[in-house]
């Protein structure tokens, strides 16, 4: 059986390699995005363009959507011109942007009611594993529909797990997002206190590699700490939003994230100084900023 037309929709930092992924693996794609130079590049690869959501699902079995927020999600299915506009039953809706809940169950709830399978599957592994096509899937949504898109995750990523039914993948993501914030923060705290103590931040991090406090955030985002290097491949901005997601489903379900909660507030900080664009590797920047210290500064 012959491949599905995949729509891709949201070529940013995560979308565009992995619509190229699925370019490489032989799919063809319909793309559309806000700005037009992704567009304009993934073409040159062999993508066709569409000129809105509503084309997009119109020419393709199945649609795939990576988009910053809720609000960009709802618009994008539920909008005028959007996927629910131009979709024709039986089709496959896989919604892999980190939204709420909530919004991902109406919006399932509303493609049920149209007759279309729709899927939620947030990713985690930022733009490497987005290039590197070893993302972490996680799954909301029918098993059937699962089934269906298998194929197209196992092209995209490499720990792919159906969770449970819909808005499941979007609660397990804000769980992700809820571990890496307050581990990126810890990581920050520790390698800055041990710059201003006089001992070397690089050797403390290799040290801790060694034992429990070992994890993939000390070891890729603690190196990025010591080179300086806060080039997104996933914005404070975005994380911040995440973490609100995460901090909204738990009053929602009377769970305390006072962790959660404070890391939130330190990503807010740093939006609020123009740091919001950097990766979220970035926040070691906050804590330098209070201890009046940097790394790779000799105290």
């Amino acid at each position: 059986m012959p491949n599905p037309t995949i729509g891709f929709i949201g070529l940013g930092i995560m979308g565009k390699p992995m619509a190229r992924n699925l370019i490489k693996a032989g799919y063809s794609l319909v793309v559309h995005n806000r700005s037009r130079a992704a567009v304009d590049e993934l073409s040159k690869e062999g993508a066709q363009t569409a000129a809105s959501s509503k084309e997009v699902a119109a020419r393709s079995e199945v649609v795939i959507t990576m988009l910053p927020d809720s609000p960009d999600v709802e618009l994008v299915y539920a909008g005028e011109n959007g996927v629910f506009a131009g979709s024709k039953a039986g089709m496959l809706l896989i919604d892999m942007s980190s939204i709420s809940p909530v919004v991902s169950r109406r919006l399932a709830g509303e493609a049920e009611q149209r007759s279309l399978d729709m899927v939620d599957a947030p990713v985690s592994g930022g733009e490497a594993g987005a290039i590197g096509a070893t993302l972490s899937i996680m799954i909301g949504g029918k098993a059937s529909a699962v089934e269906r898109a298998m194929p197209i995750f196992q092209v995209l990523g490499k720990n792919i797990v159906h969770v449970g039914d819909a808005g499941a993948g979007q609660v397990t993501k804000a769980a992700n997002q809820m571990v890496v914030g307050t581990t990126i923060a810890i990581v920050s705290e520790a390698l800055v206190l041990a710059a201003k103590a006089g001992v070397d931040p690089a050797k403390v991090r290799q040290a801790l590699l060694g034992g429990f406090a070992q994890s993939k955030i000390l070891e890729a985002h603690g190196q990025k700490m010591l080179d300086r290097n806060f080039k997104p491949g996933f914005r404070i901005r975005l994380h911040e939003k995440d973490m609100k997601i995460a901090l909204t489903a738990g009053s929602e379900y009377g769970v305390p994230l006072m962790v959660t909660s404070q890391v939130a507030q330190m990503m807010t900080a740093m939006k609020s100084m123009g740091n919001g664009d950097l990766d979220h590797s970035g926040l070691v920047k906050f804590v330098e900023a209070l201890a009046k210290t940097e790394l790779g500064v000799k105290q």
